[in-house]
């Protein structure tokens, strides 16, 4: 079956009056999950950025607390589970200093943990890409805030380094 790209989706959907316009929004968000978190996203939480970023940092806390700390393994599935939710939350808002704000904490978070990560090959690779996620982050953000997140990112680059055995 063909799909048609978004140019042609969003030419289609201009033509559409408003209660048609509606009925398909409500039919997307019956069908996923994701598509009812997105636009419950949109039309209640976009407005305030701040509480949305204390929202997700909360529910992240949330995931870490049920984190089993006797077994690695398990503990490594909790933690990229954690991961997925918060990169769904990123993906929802597309805004840089959310993203940056958000991986900060996770890795924060993470590195709080009681767990031997300097003994997982696996954690350390993972902290690692999340930073070069938020180095690719910063890079894109306007200098006066490049800096006080630059601080913030160093001191998360030396922790993994002096964890690391790797």
């Amino acid at each position: 079956m063909y799909t048609a790209s978004l140019s042609e989706l969003k030419k289609e959907l201009k033509m559409l009056p408003a209660d048609e316009l509606l009925a398909v929004c409500f039919r997307l968000a019956r069908y996923k999950k994701e598509n009812k978190e997105l636009l419950h996203y949109l039309l209640l939480e976009s407005d305030n950025e701040s509480f949305y970023i204390e929202q997700v940092k909360e529910d992240i806390v949330e995931a870490f607390s049920t984190v089993n700390t006797s077994s690695m393994y398990l503990a490594k599935k909790t933690i990229r589970k954690a991961l997925r939710l918060a990169a769904k939350q990123i993906r929802y808002s597309g805004n840089k200093q959310t993203e940056l704000e958000i991986l900060m904490f996770f890795c924060k978070s993470l590195l709080e943990l009681d767990l031997p990560l300097g003994h997982s090959k696996v954690m350390i690779n993972l902290l690692k890409n999340q930073l070069k996620k938020i180095e690719k982050a910063l890079q894109s953000m306007h200098e006066d805030l490049q800096y006080d997140y630059r601080i913030e990112l160093d001191e998360l680059i030396e922790k993994v380094r002096r964890l690391s055995p790797f």
